[in-house]
């Protein structure tokens, strides 16, 4: 899936100690958690979307650590 806002693809981060994560356009937001849960992914999403300076929201949706990266990107890079 390519991002709404950056026009770039969409990438699962795993830096720091909170698991992996992603962050789409609230815009995307709905078809990327219909594509996780269809495909039996674990995730939930952050209560609040963050918007800097006039841009639009972005919500960040988190992986559970046992999250198949590779596999879950692959998914991401179908839609």
């Amino acid at each position: 899936m390519i991002d709404a806002i950056t026009r770039e693809r969409i990438v699962i981060h795993t830096e720091g100690t909170g698991g992996p994560y992603l962050m789409v356009a609230q815009e995307q937001l709905e078809a990327v958690t219909d594509a996780l849960s269809a495909h039996s992914v674990s995730h939930w999403v952050d209560e609040d979307a963050i918007s800097l300076d006039g841009e639009p929201a972005v919500a960040v949706v988190n992986l559970g650590r046992g999250a198949d990266v590779p596999a879950v990107q692959r998914l991401l890079d179908r839609i």
